[in-house]
């Protein structure tokens, strides 16, 4: 297997839970060497989230690939002293608890900096390292719901709604992960490591986009918009004969093609229709019409018509649908994980690539300490091994 981009890069995780274990994947995924501190006896929390595949849950068994497990107490001295010695020799310590708590353990960051000029620290927390909020308990549920998420989601008339998915974890690991590698890059120029931090809170507000640019436009509150797009119309789900479809013909020249599709070119002239403006004032009109047509047929038939007109759209697919897809397998969407022993066999492929340094699966999760001893031996070497 090729080497990855990170090659050589050696991570201490100190994480639990999403956010920061999604961190040390991206950078485990890109080839660094990434060292998983637990708890002795527990380990992670995540490692018990169901669904349970032989023992193993499989979300911890997703997002902890290519790490290695070291259970550490370090409120014990052999097990302080061992990590005493990672942070000595890591070029990337990673932590995702309550702002200070590292700071209690002894390794605030002029600690951490006197001890290893070079490393670079990820602080990953659900309100920032400081202000009023920063000692609050940061849960993505609770950054969904202060960033905004869920009053601008669901529908119109309804209650406010939680994404499904774990937004603010994921993209809190994400922006810290570009945090990281910013710093790995001035570490190039200036031969010193740095802070770097982020948060659920803002990482959920970054994703705001839109609606960001309506408060700060206009001063005014954004209104929610169930399926509506803020900029352009039609451009959501649709439903018909059959099941649903995703239209996206906001644009002129698309509502145009759309608008003789259906048999009613007088449409797109009509003052109501005739420019996005006037498309997103007039939503609710529009979209009455389009589903009166769109579902008179199935999605199947739909969907031919739409590509040979050039117009985007396609089927909204389930999750099993989506990962079965002819294109999720001729990217290699699944990929098998080698050596498993237990967790999951096959798991989501890395989803950025890089040509020349590959990122890949290249070592499954961890069982609970499972390289604790290599690592002891390892790190209590004096000097430290040459080469990682």
């Amino acid at each position: 297997m090729m080497q990855g981009a990170l090659h050589g890069l050696l991570v201490v995780d100190l994480t639990s839970h999403l956010s920061g274990p999604y961190c040390t994947m991206l950078l485990g995924d890109m080839g660094a060497e990434v060292i998983k501190v637990e708890r002795p006896g527990a380990g992670d929390d995540s490692r018990r989230m169901p669904p349970m595949v032989d023992g193993m849950g499989a979300p911890y068994a997703l997002w902890n690939r290519n790490k290695r497990s070291i259970a550490l107490d370090p409120k014990a001295p052999e097990d302080a002293e061992v990590l005493r010695r990672l942070i000595a020799r890591a070029d990337v310590l990673v932590e995702n608890m309550r702002p200070g708590a590292l700071a209690r353990m002894g390794w605030d960051w002029p600690a951490l900096h006197a001890l290893n000029p070079r490393l670079i620290l990820a602080s990953i927390s659900g309100f920032g390292q400081d202000g009023p909020w920063a000692a609050h308990g940061g849960f993505d549920l609770m950054a969904q719901g202060m960033a905004g998420l869920m009053a601008s989601n669901g529908p119109v008339e309804g209650e406010p709604h939680r994404l499904p998915i774990a937004i603010s974890d994921i993209s809190a690991g994400m922006f810290a992960c570009i945090g990281i590698l910013g710093a790995l890059q001035a570490r190039q120029r200036t031969g010193r490591g740095q802070q770097v931090e982020a948060s659920l809170f803002e990482s959920a507000l970054a994703l705001s986009i839109y609606e960001a640019a309506a408060v700060l436009g206009t001063g005014r509150r954004p209104e929610r918009l169930g399926q509506a797009h803020r900029g352009a119309a039609p451009y959501q789900i649709f439903r018909t004969a059959d099941g649903y479809i995703t239209l996206g013909a906001g644009q002129d020249h698309f509502f145009a093609r759309l608008c003789d599709l259906l048999g009613q070119p007088d449409l797109a002239k009509d003052a109501r229709f005739a420019t996005v403006a006037a498309r997103v004032a007039n939503h609710g009109a529009l979209v009455a019409i389009l589903n009166e047509h769109l579902a008179r047929r199935d999605s199947a038939t739909w969907l031919a018509a739409l590509e040979e007109a050039g117009i985007p759209a396609e089927k909204v697919l389930h999750y099993d649908e989506a990962l079965a897809h002819p294109q999720a397998i001729a990217r290699g969407v699944v990929t098998e994980v080698p050596g498993a022993r237990q967790g999951l066999r096959r798991t989501l492929a890395p989803a950025v690539q890089l040509k020349d340094t590959p990122s890949a699966v290249r070592r499954p999760a961890p069982a609970l300490d499972e390289h604790g001893a290599e690592i002891r031996r390892w790190v209590m070497q004096d000097p430290p091994p040459a080469t990682r």
